[in-house]
């Protein structure tokens, strides 16, 4: 059986056919975050409305065990191409909090550039609950509706944590971080940093709106708390 000839001209024609199949995946891309950025405001603005009364209790709790303290805590992060940004909680901690951590960086129990202690000093009765239950992290969903952030994503980073990073590990910071993400519906604090870093560049290169709506819902069932939340 004899090959079947080339025209004459596939040379010509095969840059073509690469930049129709350059322009499919851009326009895919692009779909998705619109998609994405949709999504965001919907859920956000939703959340924000429907959690309001919770927002007006956990606030009166936080007083009420700390009335010189803030409601909110804010603080610096990371976002998409290295850009700063203001992230919100829920305050979790004693007014002091960031004075105490350098004497207790000895006891950080999450290797590589991360600090996580799972019996924290710091952290306030009201504020062990708010993390357990990750209620501490609603207040993001105003990043969310203003664009700092999406529902999901890789977690915005410190500015400290970052200053240790090498090139491979800022290819996470090339997104949109993310109020949940790949890394937390399936290994949450369980993992060291250079496993969350492979999880969140698996999650860049395989992302699509269906995942994410997976990865809301699944966050959805573990607000009720975790073993490895802290």
């Amino acid at each position: 059986m004899s090959m079947q000839k080339l025209p004459e001209d596939y040379e010509a024609v095969l840059p073509k056919l690469y930049m129709l199949h350059t322009d499919e995946r851009r326009k895919e891309a692009e779909s998705y975050l619109i998609m994405k950025r949709m999504i965001d405001i919907f859920f956000s603005a939703l959340g924000l409305l429907v959690l309001m009364p919770l927002f007006v209790v956990v606030a009166i709790l936080i007083k009420l065990e700390d009335p010189k303290g803030k409601v909110f805590f804010r603080q610096n992060r990371v976002g998409k191409n290295e850009k700063q940004f203001p992230m919100y909680k829920f305050r979790s901690m004693v007014s002091n909090a960031e004075e105490l951590k350098e004497n207790l960086m000895a006891y950080n129990e999450v290797s590589g550039a991360m600090f996580k202690i799972k019996n924290d000093p710091r952290i306030t009765q009201i504020g062990r609950f708010l993390r357990k239950t990750s209620i501490d992290e609603l207040p993001q969903l105003w990043n969310v509706l203003i664009g700092q952030m999406s529902l999901v994503g890789p977690r915005p980073p410190l500015p400290e944590e970052v200053a240790q990073y090498t090139d491979y590990d800022k290819q996470r910071l090339t997104v949109t971080p993310g109020c949940t993400g790949y890394w937390q519906v399936n290994a949450r604090n369980s993992v060291g940093f250079d496993e969350m870093v492979q999880l969140d560049l698996t999650y860049i290169h395989i992302r699509s709106t269906m995942l994410d709506l997976k990865i809301i819902a699944k966050t959805g069932l573990m607000l009720l708390g975790s073993k490895d939340a802290y």
